[in-house]
């Protein structure tokens, strides 16, 4: 894969494990337009190319991301309220955001966040996309939109009702209270916290590895099942792991997972297939 030049970020890939880093510590990782385009780009070449099996998002400094840069607001994003027309248009730049967001929910492959100190405002937005969450024991969750005056649009209020109860997803929202890493465990938000940034992310690549061992395509097959379940009702979600099954089963792959294991070795699989939009056929 063709990495990008990437000035909020820092991406490489080892061993199928896509490992990407905020990293501008100096601005708490803010997000502008900059760190939006850059994660575009990413997610695009990551799921375009097929092969990373899994990805690890985790960050540099004090803080995972103090959220959107409000300067930004006064900037690069113009907010129109004085007519309906410009009204509107928030409408159509708000679905470009949450597509960005939303391309981490839909990757092909499985995504684990690993948070420590704050994750403010966008920043919530974000890590409510992955499919599992680390964090440090410092590590807080603060739906900050409601203090700045507004409600949080890009994600938030959408899926962290799936992912904790409602009566906290509605606390959290309507306070702008911080959610501490303990009762973020205790609730379910996180998977596991960890005294150190260190010792969080030794383990989430330790997940990331051995998930990296298992057939890619069971693998994507996993995440789309889990995420249809979410969304569907059982019936419905039985109905479609039948379609889902019938059209991803691999006998060869069964076979190489039971001889690895009897052989206590790492199977071996073919990557899933690089994605090549039509408009770039011929």
């Amino acid at each position: 894969m063709n990495t990008p030049s990437l000035t909020c970020f820092s991406l490489s890939i080892t061993d199928h494990v896509a490992h990407l880093v905020l990293n501008r510590p100096e601005a708490m990782n803010t997000m502008h337009p900059t760190f939006w385009r850059e994660l575009d780009e990413v997610l695009a070449q990551l799921n375009k190319a097929g092969d990373a099996r899994v990805l690890v998002v985790s960050s540099t400094g004090k803080h995972f991301s103090a959220g959107m840069a409000l300067e930004t607001f006064g900037g690069a994003i113009t907010l129109d309220d004085r007519s309906p027309e410009g009204r509107a248009a928030v409408f159509d730049l708000l679905t470009d955001m949450q597509a960005t967001f939303s391309r981490i929910e839909s990757l092909r492959i499985p995504v684990i966040m690993a948070i420590q100190g704050g994750c403010i405002g966008g920043a919530v937005d974000l890590v409510t996309t992955a499919c599992v969450r680390y964090a440090t024991a410092d590590a807080f969750f603060c739906i900050q939109e409601i203090n700045i005056g507004m409600v949080a649009d890009v994600g938030t209020l959408q899926r962290l009702p799936k992912l904790i109860p409602l009566g906290v997803v509605k606390e959290l929202a309507y306070t702008g209270r911080r959610l501490g890493a303990d009762k973020a465990l205790g609730y379910g938000l996180v998977n596991e916290v960890f005294d150190t940034p260190q010792t969080m992310l030794a383990a989430a690549l330790q997940c990331a590895r051995e998930i990296a061992a298992k057939p890619p395509v069971a693998i994507w097959g996993t995440k789309q099942a889990v995420n249809y379940a979410r969304d569907h009702s059982v019936e419905d979600s039985l109905r479609q792991m039948g379609w889902l099954q019938g059209a991803i089963w691999s006998n060869r792959h069964v076979r190489e997972s039971v001889t690895a294991m009897k052989e206590k070795r790492t199977g071996e699989f073919p990557p899933l297939a690089p994605l090549i939009r039509f408009s770039e056929q011929g």
